[in-house]
């Protein structure tokens, strides 16, 4: 392997777009088999033959880390990260930046968030080619600005205060200006002025930096000149190289977990901010500018005001602070996806670690599966079912039919289930606990009586019961990573291969793939068939191309469409049905532990979870199929000790009966904890994931001269209890017979929304009628003191919905 630095980026892309085909010429002509014959040909040649720069060329099969952008690569080689404090020196010529990792304390920006009104036509989106900015309001370090147009403000503004809540203060300071010139050149003025570091909008990307940009022009101003921005159409961004811009609503997109439809200003203020903002109708804002001026300027400080508190309270602290663990600036750190901010992460150790990083995995454009092509193929993950469907709620007794058998295996394993929850879960003695006989007595009379009457009414506990981190904590166990997946070559090669090795680890997954209804013969002869045709010229009037002459893209694409094509018309079907295959995964135990010390390193940040399963989505096949059997395993105890309700993707929806074992707490002797609480629900779940996943053969590395491995026991695997909830909804089918998956909705004992899934109020899109009316039906779910007088509840709404419709439509 050789490492290759450039002086500049424009060195190293003339070296890239040099060496890049005779790679792609390389991978293309060689096996892997072929590329070591031909090295060591070249190896055996002897030192004092000449050997050609060409054949030093062929010898280069790949390239990586070539992408990586200038200023991440700085940023990881001399372990610089914003949101944190460097003591700056030179010696002779020579900058030095050492952190400072004694201070914590986060530094104080001038952060300035601001938002536009503007004028438009009816039923138009405002056009900045011939609309005007007329008002513009800002809030710097919780100090309000308005600069009002004249020539659209029907009259003066004075001095106002906009304060929603008293922890978010909002006086405003108003200046009245002559014309739309006059409030663009006051603002760039006092934005010269106060010169802050950070600019901060609400969707200002798509509409409020571009219509400023644009209305700057028309008045013969710059705005890159006056305040250093500009805005990038292609990549939908404006970014300035001395300050950040940072869009909150790329924060409510990809963090906020609020749903499409509710991801306007007004409702994440509702929702995060926990005030109702003021709304003016879009088509009433210029006649209101005219008319009522005063309403009108107090709506545009509402939103300057709204998007202040909301970067304030959210998106700065969340920030900066992945800013000071990821190699990138914050206006990327906000706008990258999930997955990117992993591949960064992941970079950081790789180059803490000596290792270099690998390239994307490309999969193979031909693949053959028992004699045809295989169009797709994936595995079967997490599974997802409704079991019930109809109200529960925990004042309303419901009846159930429990299996005895369910709870005789919950006593004769009481003791074991106690123990394990102080020792393991607890890390106490056994001895230390005090009244030990005394919880065990009251459990045990507890699922004694379940048992001995095993049909009754009572009233339910709702819980969910939900794998922590279910997917991360699996890779955890297993030490799952890209590199650990091993074939028999592949360890019949290896130096630890002994007959009584336990350093191969297997796990069982599911394989899925779908085939074209050719045969592997039909799709050759096609091949040769449209290898030998012509296709029209990129441009007008110029030579054909060949097949040969497209690049692999669109090759794959027209053969495709071509195989399409001839199994619809030979077979009247394109694909095949679906096959799935049980395949077992080797995971060696020997491997170089990167990737897992990298999720191990950030296990705690909740954020880390799902990025680092999507980078690895596809590979890790083995995780998905051991999160299915752990919910199917204890899927399968559910009906036997209450009513299973939804499996969810990592848990499950459960009615327990009201008189289940709940909460108990342990008096212990130690003096530093007095005391140890327990969900005995929670407790009896764990001990089985325990018994069932606990990897024996988890084998970390302590002597690398001599390569000396120690073995331990490793589960991380843990179901958490949240609960109980006072109502959880769950649709019916409208085929009778039929459940609905991830459609429900779950109440606290408050009688807000815990949860709420698959309705058309969460979606952006959907009519509003059809929001408004599920938003009134689901506050009377919680109405009655039994099921009937709940459906009425319910049905009086749905009549009076039906009415209106009715008489709206006569």
């Amino acid at each position: 392997m050789l490492k290759v630095s450039f002086p500049t980026v424009q060195q190293l892309m003339e070296v890239k777009s040099d060496l890049m085909p005779a790679i792609e010429r390389n991978q293309a002509k060689q096996a892997a088999a072929e590329a070591y014959e031909t090295l060591q040909r070249s190896l055996n040649q002897g030192r004092d033959q000449h050997t050609r720069v060409q054949d030093y060329l062929d010898q280069i099969v790949e390239m990586r880390e070539f992408d990586v952008p200038y200023h991440v690569r700085f940023a990881i080689d001399m372990d610089v990260r914003c949101g944190q404090w460097f003591t700056v020196s030179s010696d002779e010529g020579q900058m030095k930046m050492e952190r400072r990792a004694d201070i914590l304390q986060r530094a104080e920006l001038r952060i300035c968030a601001f938002d536009i009104e503007t004028t438009k036509l009816p039923l138009k989106f405002p056009d900045a080619s011939y609309d005007q900015v007329m008002m513009i309001s800002y809030m710097i370090d919780a100090q309000g600005y308005l600069i009002i147009n004249r020539e659209v403000v029907g009259e003066d503004i004075e001095d106002l205060e906009y304060t929603p809540k008293p922890e978010f203060p909002g006086p405003f300071k108003v200046f009245n200006v002559a014309n739309e010139r006059a409030v663009l050149r006051k603002w760039f003025d006092h934005m010269r002025e106060l010169k802050p570091g950070v600019y901060v909008t609400y969707n200002g990307d798509f509409f409020d930096w571009p219509f400023i940009e644009t209305r700057a022009k028309v008045h013969g101003m710059t705005m890159y000149d006056e305040i250093g921005f500009r805005h990038d159409a292609k990549a939908g961004e404006c970014r300035s190289k001395c300050c950040c811009h940072l869009d909150a609503f790329a924060w409510v997109k990809r963090d906020s977990y609020l749903p499409q439809g509710s991801q306007g200003l007004k409702a994440v203020t509702k929702a995060k901010l926990g005030y109702d903002p003021l709304e003016v109708n879009p088509e009433d804002m210029v006649q209101f500018a005219i008319e009522q001026p005063q309403m009108m300027a107090s709506y545009s400080v509402s939103d300057a005001v709204a998007t202040y508190y909301l970067y304030m309270t959210y998106v700065h602290p969340f920030i900066f602070s992945l800013a000071t663990i990821i190699p990138m600036p914050p206006d990327e750190v906000l706008r990258k996806g999930s997955g990117t901010l992993c591949e960064m992460l992941l970079m950081v150790q790789a180059f803490k670690a000596n290792i270099v990083c690998p390239n994307k995995h490309l999969s193979s454009v031909e693949k053959i599966y028992n004699g045809h092509l295989l169009e797709s193929e994936t595995y079967i993950g997490g599974h997802v079912e409704c079991l019930e469907s109809g109200v529960f709620r925990s004042d309303i007794p419901t009846r159930f039919r429990l299996d005895p058998r369910g709870y005789e295996y919950l006593l004769d394993n009481l003791d074991r289930d106690l123990q394990y929850a102080i020792t393991v879960e607890g890390k106490m003695e056994l001895s230390s606990v005090l009244n030990y006989e005394e919880v065990k007595s009251e459990i045990k009379a507890k699922l004694e009586a379940l048992r001995d009457t095993p049909n009754r009414e009572e009233c339910p506990l709702i819980y969910h019961l939900d794998v922590a981190a279910m997917y991360p904590n699996i890779i955890l166990t297993n030490r799952l990573q890209p590199p650990s997946i091993v074939t028999d070559d592949v360890c019949a090669a290896c130096d630890f291969n002994r007959p009584e090795k336990t350093c191969l680890r297997k796990l069982e997954w599911v394989w899925r793939g779908e085939t074209f209804m050719a045969t592997r013969s039909e799709y050759v002869h096609l091949k040769n068939q449209i290898e030998s045709e012509q296709f029209p010229s990129l441009t007008d009037g110029g030579p054909p191309r060949f097949f040969r002459d497209l690049d692999s893209e669109q090759q794959s694409s027209k053969l495709k469409d071509r195989l399409k094509k001839y199994c619809q018309k030979v077979y009247k079907r394109v694909l095949d049905k679906p096959t799935t295959e049980h395949r077992i995964a080797g995971i060696c135990m020997r491997e170089n532990p990167f990737y897992v010390d990298t999720v191990k390193s950030f296990r705690d940040r909740r954020y880390e979870y799902k990025g680092l399963n999507k980078v690895w989505k596809g590979k890790l096949a083995a995780a998905k199929a051991s999160g299915s059997q752990i919910k199917t395993q204890e899927a399968a105890r559910s009906p036997l000790i209450g009513k299973p309700l939804e499996l969810d993707t990592d848990g499950i929806w459960c009615a327990l009966p009201g008189s289940f074992p709940e909460n108990f707490t342990f008096k212990t002797s130690n003096e530093k904890k007095k005391s140890l609480t327990i969900s005995y629900p929670c407790v009896m779940l764990n001990v089985d994931v325990a018994r069932n996943n606990t990897n024996d053969q988890y084998q970390t590395l302590i002597d690398p001269v001599r390569h000396i491995y120690k073995t331990s026991s490793e589960c991380s695997i843990e179901f958490e209890v949240d609960g109980p909830y006072k109502a959880m909804i769950l649709p019916a089918s409208k085929e009778e017979g039929g459940v609905i998956k991830k459609r429900y909705a779950v109440f606290n004992h408050d009688g807000t929304l815990a949860e709420l899934k698959g309705f058309e109020v969460k979606r952006r899109g959907e009519l509003k009628l059809i929001k408004v009316f599920q938003s009134e039906v689901f506050e009377n779910f919680l109405g009655g003191t039994t099921l009937e007088e709940c459906y009425d509840a319910v049905a009086a709404v749905a009549n009076r919905w039906l009415d209106m419709l009715e008489d709206f439509t006569r």
